[in-house]
């Protein structure tokens, strides 16, 4: 599993995941927030597993 996720793609998914992870506690409340697991997984990780499905990298550093 090399590192597919770089640079303003990670942040972003970071920050996109704690905000829909923070709905669960504030706002609406709901369950749907939980979503926001995946993105945050991904940021931490610096990995998406549909990124060699589609041929995508944003990794600057191809890690083997």
């Amino acid at each position: 599993m090399s590192a597919n996720v770089g640079g303003i793609d990670r942040i972003l998914r970071i920050v996109v995941g704690i905000v829909l992870l923070s709905l669960v506690f504030v706002g609406p409340q709901t369950l749907w927030g939980l979503i926001g697991i995946v993105p945050l997984a991904t940021g931490l990780f610096k990995f998406c597993p549909f990124y060699p499905l589609l041929g995508m990298n944003t990794c600057p550093i191809k890690s083997e």
